[in-house]
């Protein structure tokens, strides 16, 4: 929620739309409550576990997915974890510098991502290629 609020206050009245997986924390009631404060929405929720938009996580995910409002969410399909270039990037972070590292602090494991993050980016940041047909993703 704190993400999506400071997100938006960079531009407050912009129409935003969120890529988000499927945890359930990206359906929470209390970003359906704050997405509803931040587009000016003052119909009532209901209530979580009972009635109304929160009732459950697909009514919060309907309106949150709701192409009427400012800020909306697009949700990437289940198990597709794959198409979250973020997650992509976390496995590529992981396994270079994360997996095997020892890091005496975390100023010296913030240095070292600092670190990380100009070298590959100067050195093997590419467009990663997509396949359709069964194929790893290659980087």
């Amino acid at each position: 929620m704190a993400h999506i609020q400071a997100t938006v206050a960079t531009d407050p009245t912009a129409k935003w739309v969120f890529i988000a997986d499927q945890l359930n924390t990206h359906k929470s009631a209390s970003l359906v409550k704050c997405v509803a404060e931040l587009c000016g929405i003052e119909a009532p929720l209901g209530e979580k576990g009972q009635s109304g938009i929160l009732e459950n996580m697909a009514s919060r995910a309907d309106f949150l997915q709701c192409t009427e409002h400012r800020i909306r969410f697009v949700y990437t399909p289940k198990h597709c974890s794959w198409l979250n270039q973020v997650e992509i990037w976390f496995g590529i972070l992981s396994r270079r510098l994360l997996k095997r590292g020892s890091f005496p602090s975390i100023k010296a494991l913030n240095q070292r991502i600092q670190a990380f993050i100009a070298f590959f980016n100067e050195t093997l940041a590419k467009p990663f290629r997509w396949t359709y047909i069964g194929k790893p993703l290659l980087v």
